[in-house]
């Protein structure tokens, strides 16, 4: 890819503004600025959290919070369903959903909440935009009381937004949630080979794991807020003024 090619993009409302991006896999090829927070490990002091959601296509649900401060790993599957074992082609009664490692000392279930009913139609009856089907419908599933009384507040709160029309959002006890196959996971960013090169073409189990992986998928979706996209791109136009080896072999 040609330098003129990466450029940076011009965008309309995006969906959430409080998010500052965060990038810090030291081993891969791509390095960031010190500006750029670093995610905590996991740790038996402070373990990750976990969130589920259900917003339509689990494509571009997984790339709307991989770019939250706080977010570690996204991964994209299945969940609300009864069949076993469910694939893309034979879902079942299951919904397309992304699931959320998150750091509670950077990010809470209510923020997450905050995204979820931004970024999407909760009042669209099963389905999102073109997507309809009963496996886009929007489902907020909850580990124990206290994240389904969040839930049930925020949804109250959407509903005041306006009584036109009914919030169809289900709130549920999460069951079992099933990752979708590898072609499924950080779609957005596997459109674009270009930035799949830059970070040194990573095994499939590492690219599922990456938090930096996370934080791309999001930027290749152009999801990002607009300051984080354009220092992305500036970042990568800096790799290929300086002829990086890695590039330079492949073109």
């Amino acid at each position: 890819m040609k330098l003129s090619e990466i450029h940076v993009p011009t965008y309309g409302v995006l969906c959430f503004s409080m998010v500052s991006i965060l990038f810090a896999d030291t081993a891969l090829s791509i390095r960031f600025s010190d500006r750029i927070s670093q995610i905590p490990n996991d740790s038996p002091n402070q373990p990750l959290k976990t969130a589920v959601f259900a917003l339509g296509s689990f494509w571009r649900a997984e790339a709307l919070f991989g770019c939250l401060d706080g977010v570690v790993r996204t991964t994209a599957g299945y969940a609300g369903g009864s069949k076993p074992n469910p694939e893309y082609r034979s879902l079942g009664d299951h919904a397309e959903s992304v699931q959320i490692e998150y750091d509670p000392r950077l990010i809470n279930f209510s923020q997450l909440l905050e995204v979820f009913w931004t970024c999407h139609d909760s009042r669209q009856v099963f389905g999102q935009g073109p997507d309809v089907g009963n496996q886009y419908r929007s489902i907020v599933f909850t580990n124990g009381t206290e994240e389904s009384r969040l839930a049930a507040v925020s949804k109250e709160s959407e509903q005041t937004k306006s009584k036109s029309s009914i919030v169809t959002t289900q709130i549920r006890q999460l069951g079992i949630f099933y990752p979708a196959e590898p072609e499924h996971q950080k779609f957005e960013l596997k459109r674009h080979p270009f930035l799949l090169q830059l970070i040194g073409r990573l095994p499939e189990e590492e690219l599922e794991r990456s938090s930096l992986v996370a934080k791309l998928n999001s930027y290749a979706a152009e999801l990002c807020p607009n300051k984080i996209q354009e220092q992305i791109a500036t970042q990568i136009n800096d790799i290929i003024r300086k002829g990086w080896p890695l590039i330079l072999n492949e073109l």
